[in-house]
């Protein structure tokens, strides 16, 4: 089975928003709706996958980061390894570079959006 270890960003603005984006529908778990971040690539730290990541797919760059939580899940056809981070600082204003849709929403309204079952528990751990 493909393991896949991934660095994900819970994203908070000034006015207690989290961002989130749309994965694109010809993706794994395509249409739902999840937490910017994407694969550590060999060599990399979670934290500068992060920060490379984040750069490359909604044009924020990192300024602080704490860990938030860090889980296992089986999909089945892939098991993946989440490093979720809290990014209370940041710069630039938040785009999906790859075509995707990005929005800022606040906590309480994430359980209005579909997630892939991995999020879950990071839902839990931010409302």
């Amino acid at each position: 089975m493909k393991k896949i270890w991934v660095a994900a960003a819970v994203i908070e603005n000034n006015q207690g928003e989290i961002l989130i984006a749309k994965r694109l529908d010809h993706l794994h778990q395509g249409g739902k709706w999840e937490f910017p971040g994407g694969k550590v690539e060999a060599g990399e730290s979670a934290l500068e996958a992060l920060t490379r990541e984040l750069n490359e797919e909604v044009n924020l760059d990192v300024v602080n980061a704490t860990s938030l939580i860090k889980l296992e899940y089986d999909y089945g056809d892939k098991f993946v390894i989440l490093d979720v981070w809290h990014v209370s600082q940041f710069n630039g204003d938040a785009k999906g570079l790859e075509g995707q849709e990005v929005k800022w929403v606040h906590k309480s309204q994430l359980a209005d959006y579909e997630f892939p079952a991995a999020n879950v528990p990071i839902i839990a751990a931010i409302t």
